[in-house]
């Protein structure tokens, strides 16, 4: 379960349909990060998204629950709130 949400690690990503994690943290249309790695954590069912946001050095962890009551839809479907960038 390395990458459970489908995401190639090093690709720019652009977020299409906003989303809220685990944190409460809203991720708004527009923004873009770059895909590090994620982690699953059985116990709770925890899943961290590793990314860089643009011009900024520091890793950004977005943290979710793959539990129907709370992120579950979205890990499972999350190519559909983002979006990968080209970049030319």
């Amino acid at each position: 379960m390395s990458n459970p949400l489908n995401l190639n690690p090093g690709q720019k990503y652009v977020v299409v349909k906003p989303f809220t994690d685990y944190d409460k943290n809203v991720h708004p249309v527009g923004e873009t990060f770059t895909f590090s790695r994620t982690n699953f954590l059985p116990y709770e069912d925890g899943l961290t998204l590793h990314v860089f946001l643009d011009n900024n050095p520091k890793e950004l962890i977005c943290r979710f629950q793959w539990r129907q009551e709370q992120q579950a839809d979205l890990i499972e479907n999350f190519t559909q709130y983002v979006e990968p960038v080209n970049i030319s």
